[in-house]
Parts: C-alpha cells; structure tokens; sequence
C-alpha cells in the first residue's frame, strides 16, 4: 500500500493546526518566515561580534588610561633624591641582619640620602644591594641614592676605619698613651692636648671638668684620620648612654649620692675585684664605711698616685703618702674617679647588696675569689688566706 501524498500530509498538518484554533500556514509564508529566522541568527552573530569588540575597546582604554594614572602618580609622588656625590664625612655602621629598608632609614637619618625611599628604589633595582655588608661606612652628606649605594659596595674606599679598644679600668692617662699609638697616628701629644680641653669633650656637668672616670671602655671604629678630639668625644658619649641607661643620676641622687661620688665608687670596685658578682658587695663595704667615719684603706686609690708596681698590696711609704688620694690617710671618698669604670660598676654603685660588711679582702689572685667580713678579727683571718696563697706562688703577689 502507497504512504500519502505531499498534498495529502500538508493537509493533515493544517488539519492539527485547525484543531488548535490556528490559521493553517501556507507554503509562502512558510518560506518567508525560514528566511527572516535565518536573517535574525545573522544579525545575533554581528551583534555579539560589534559588542566583544566594543568591551575590548573599552577594557584596552581602562589599561591603558591605569598606567598613565600609575605613571602619572609615580611622577607626583617621587622620593627626594639629591644630585651628584655629596659633601663631608658621615659614619654610617650596617649591623648583621640589617635589611635594605632599615639601611635606607639609617641614611636618611644620617643626611646621607634625601629620603630612604630613593635608596630603597635604587636597592630594589640593583641586584648588588644584596652584597652590602655590615661594617662601619665612612660615607657623605647629600648624596643620591645611588652613588651612596656605589660607595657603600666599594668598600674599599667606603670601610675605611681604624678599630681601636680601650680595656675596662683605665686612667685618662694610660687612655691618652693608647690613643697615642694607635693607627690614627696623631700628631705628638694630641691626645694629651685635647684632655686638657675637656670643655670640647661632651662631658656630663657633674663631671668637674674632668675626663677622669667618663672616657667609656670599649672596641671603637672611627674614621681613619680621625682627630684626638674624635675619639674621646666617641668614648664620653658612649658613657652618657650608659648613665643614661642606668638612670644615673636620678637613682644616685635617691640613695643620698651625688652622681659624681658614684663614679668615683664605680671606680673604686672596677679596681679592687674583677668578679662582677662582687661588684655590689664592695659597693656595700665603701658605703658603710663612709657612714662609719671609717677609712676606706683601699689600696687602689694609693696606687692611682703612686703607681702600681704588679703587687696587690701597698708599702708603708706608699701608705705615707700625703696625696688626697691616699685613703689611708684620709676618711673621704678620693677627690675623682680613679679609672673609667664599666656599666656593671656603675650599675653596683648605685645599687647596692645588702649587707654589714666593712672589710673584703682578696684570697685567690688566679680565680679572683674574694672574702668579705663584719669583723676585724674575720678579716685578719681571710687576709691569712691571701698570704697564704701568695706564700705558695712567689712573685705573683
């Protein structure tokens, strides 16, 4: 049996189009309507295209619009940077650790750069800057960031210093002598010359004038060529910083001390023991003798006017001597320091232990071991111990 005609099947779809209430759709309009669909997908196509085109348009104009603000506000917002090499001298020290940032304050601090982000930027796009070693720079005042990083990587040139020290209980004379032959190579008597003028040293106002007891012990770095002037002005310094530090003056002057006396005290310990955990004992023993009226009788002051001879002990001529200095003689403190006296003497000065003691005596030269006493006759006994040790290691007492 034949299937149906072309006829006969469009007229089997009219007759459902009839059902549904509709208009049959003729062959024309048919045509007509494929053409106009085909004509929308076309156009739908055109349009996405012209509208990923204008985005693009727009998203191209956005960058390019961000970095002319970018480079607009780089130009608005520029570090300070001086010009040229700079002038002067500046010593600059770069610790271990330091990162470029903190170098960057640092020279900014130090007038050495104009801002610490011109250096910083400078740093970031030299690789080099990661080779800046710690060290103590001589640099210059103003100047660009870039020749102060040039500088800093020739260290050659820029590490130029001479590292001198200064032990612990040392007069300003035997300080004087240090200076003198060190690799600064003054000229003759010029550190001699500049104690004389302690008006120009940076000394506290309680210290009298005089740089006795206020030239700090330490390893110094200073320029090589630096004047006497330099050096001692370094070591006053570093002595205001640990007063400062121990706030000095304010604690002595709540204990009933003059802060002056207290670096005489200071000094009087670093002299007599070299165990720090002894430091406040001593310290104890000076001031309750004072409140007894009684004579210190410290050795270390004799010494400091008649000079020590290596022994431990002091003569009977040199216990005549008449010199305020010699405590066995008078019952006061000694008129000034006796040496320059580290931060933990004077820390014990002006915080002392607890105790009645009023004598102490070394026993063991070799391990500094010390005996202190509330009595005479304990003290009588522990100065037996000391003699005792000598007798048995001739020549060292």
């Amino acid at each position: 049996m034949n299937g149906p005609s072309v006829d006969q099947d469009v007229n089997e779809g009219e007759d459902l189009g009839a059902g549904l209430g509709l208009r049959p759709e003729t062959r024309v309009e048919r045509r007509a309507n494929r053409r106009r669909a085909r004509g929308r997908r076309a156009f739908g196509c055109f349009a996405g295209l012209i509208s990923l085109l204008v985005v693009g348009a727009l998203v191209a104009g956005a960058v390019v619009g961000f970095s002319k603000g970018k480079d607009a506000l780089e130009g608005v917002f520029s570090a300070p940077d001086y010009e040229g090499q700079g002038t002067g001298q500046v010593i600059v020290e770069v610790t271990k650790g330091q990162g470029s940032s903190s170098i960057a304050d640092t020279l900014e601090k130090k007038e050495v750069v104009k801002s610490a982000r011109a250096f910083e930027r400078v740093a970031r796009d030299d690789p080099r800057s990661l080779q800046i070693q710690a060290a103590t720079y001589t640099l210059r005042k103003h100047m660009s960031a870039k020749a102060a990083l040039e500088l800093m990587l020739n260290t050659a040139e820029s590490v130029r210093v001479a590292r001198i020290s200064v032990p612990a209980g040392k007069t300003k004379a035997e300080v004087s002598l240090i200076l003198q032959g060190s690799k600064l190579k003054l000229p003759p008597g010029a550190a001699a010359t500049a104690l004389g003028k302690p008006a120009l040293l940076g000394l506290p106002p309680y210290a009298h004038n005089n740089a006795e007891g206020f030239l700090f012990p330490g390893t110094y770095d200073v320029p090589k060529g630096a004047t006497a002037y330099t050096m001692l002005k370094l070591m006053t310094a570093n002595y205001a910083k640990a007063a400062a530090s121990l706030d000095l003056v304010n604690t002595a002057k709540r204990k009933g001390l003059d802060p002056y006396q207290a670096v005489i005290v200071a000094s009087i310990i670093g002299a007599e023991t070299n165990k720090s955990e002894d430091y406040a004992k001593v310290a104890r023993v000076i001031y309750n003798r004072l409140a007894r009226g009684m004579k210190l009788q410290m050795d270390s002051t004799v010494h400091y006017v008649t000079g020590k001879d290596g022994g431990v002990f002091t003569s009977e001529e040199q216990r005549n001597n008449p010199s305020p200095y010699n405590t066995y003689k008078y019952k006061a403190l000694p008129p000034t320091p006796i040496n320059s006296p580290t931060r933990d003497e004077l820390r014990a000065a002006i915080n002392p232990a607890q105790g009645q003691w009023l004598y102490f005596t070394l026993i063991n030269l070799d391990t500094g071991e010390t005996a202190f006493a509330n009595t005479a006759e304990e003290h009588q006994a522990n100065v037996q111990k000391l003699q005792t040790w000598c007798q048995a290691h001739k020549g060292r007492c």
